[in-house]
């Protein structure tokens, strides 16, 4: 019996090699800070639109939504850089529109600190009886 509700693909889209992990991988590697955003710690979100020719090569990006400071054209550079799969349609040439999220969150800050034991020695005129009835003096420092 024929199956008649089979779908049927009649053009090859253009794909990341690796996949979307592999496509967030390269935008997180690639993606630089602007300077400007850093000092007015801004944060958010930049979607872009880009087209895709059969080749893989990108093309024509624009921001839909921004964020200003610097990430719109950052984003744009970055898109620049993608490239995708060549397909082969059967002499058709096949050009794709996409959308991308690009994410733009600060480094998240680390504080790092040292504990500095010192240990002090007991004075010598203190008679031993004493010295195991009372416990040990002891220091911490915490520098930043």
């Amino acid at each position: 019996m024929i199956d008649h509700h089979k779908k049927k693909r009649f053009l090859n889209l253009p794909k990341y090699t690796g996949g979307s992990k592999a496509f967030r991988e390269f935008i997180a590697e690639n993606l630089r800070y602007p300077e400007t955003a850093l000092e007015a710690k801004v944060e958010g979100s930049v979607i872009v639109e880009y087209d895709i020719h059969d080749t893989g090569a990108v093309s024509n990006p624009r921001v839909l939504k921004g964020l200003g400071y610097g990430c719109d054209e950052e984003a744009i550079r970055v898109v620049h850089l993608l490239q995708f799969e060549k397909v082969k349609n059967r002499g058709v040439r096949v050009k794709m529109t996409s959308k991308t999220r690009i994410n733009f969150s600060l480094p998240k800050v680390s504080i790092n600190y040292t504990v500095l034991y010192t240990h002090k020695p007991d004075k010598p005129n203190v008679k031993q009886e004493k010295k195991d009835s009372d416990p040990e003096p002891y220091e911490y420092t915490i520098q930043f």
